[in-house]
């Protein structure tokens, strides 16, 4: 009962924060103060959601596609990068330099060239999503990897273990937390790539939706939209948090 009564209590300054914020929105638009061409209010937005609600699933299954294919494949990419990174220091010096080049360029920059050079299918918005989740995995692993403890790996080593049996039993295991720490960041920024991609081309996915009602200026619709993909990246989060916890089970309860 204690347990369950700090976590209610962790959580309730957080939840009183964003009913003011709702309260204050809905009163903005009640008195006028904004019109509502420009902010639509809480309960219009709700309203359209509930409308809105079988459209977006079918729009969001696409997105959640190509945010899925895309983590998996920067996972894979960010854990083969770190390892030979960590294994061969001339290619931590020949690729850290590119890999932070890569996040340094605006992603609506690179979205119009990956449409323009893939065509209007999945592959540039899958190609987008590896661009954007690849960098905190690997850099995460890597900074696992060197943060092991020496002692550990030069006792294996006396035991006469090779480099494979030390990195399965010592260094993965130690780098698992900074690993979570980098996926949850990076299973945010899934869903944020995909939908950038959708906006400048394709036929399905919440970002082509949202382009779409803009157009048509209901911004209520945009709105629902907006809300709707911040859900998806907490229960994004929500799910590396379970699966660290699985994975992890000293850690369990942390973050609640």
């Amino acid at each position: 009962m204690k347990e369950r009564s700090g976590n209610i209590t962790r959580k309730l300054p957080a939840a009183i924060t964003l009913v003011l914020i709702a309260v204050l929105w809905e009163l903005l638009c009640i008195s006028g103060a904004v019109p509502a061409y420009m902010l639509p209010s809480p309960v219009a937005v709700v309203k359209a959601f509930i409308q809105d609600f079988p459209t977006l699933m079918f729009h969001a299954a696409t997105t959640l596609q190509e945010a899925a294919w895309g983590l998996l494949t920067g996972i894979l990419l960010a854990f083969v990068m770190a390892t030979l990174m960590d294994r061969f220091m001339i290619l931590e010096r020949a690729w850290y330099p590119l890999m932070i080049i890569t996040q340094t360029i605006p992603t609506i920059a690179i979205a119009p060239l990956l449409v323009l050079w893939m065509g209007f299918g999945m592959a540039p918005k899958i190609t987008l999503v590896v661009i954007t989740t690849f960098f905190p995995i690997a850099v995460g692993l890597l900074d696992g990897y060197r943060s092991v403890d020496q002692d550990a790996v030069s006792l294996m080593r006396a035991m006469g273990a090779n480099r494979v049996q030390i990195f399965r039993h010592v260094k993965f295991p130690s780098a698992l937390g900074h690993f979570f720490a980098g996926l949850k960041i990076s299973a945010s920024y899934a869903v944020v790539g995909a939908v950038i991609s959708e906006w400048l081309g394709g036929f399905e996915g919440l970002g082509v939706y949202m382009t779409r009602v803009k157009k048509a200026y209901a911004f209520d619709k945009m709105f629902a939209v907006i809300f709707l993909i911040v859900i998806i990246s907490l229960l994004l989060m929500a799910l590396v948090n379970l699966l660290r916890d699985l994975a992890m089970p000293w850690t369990a309860g942390r973050d609640e």
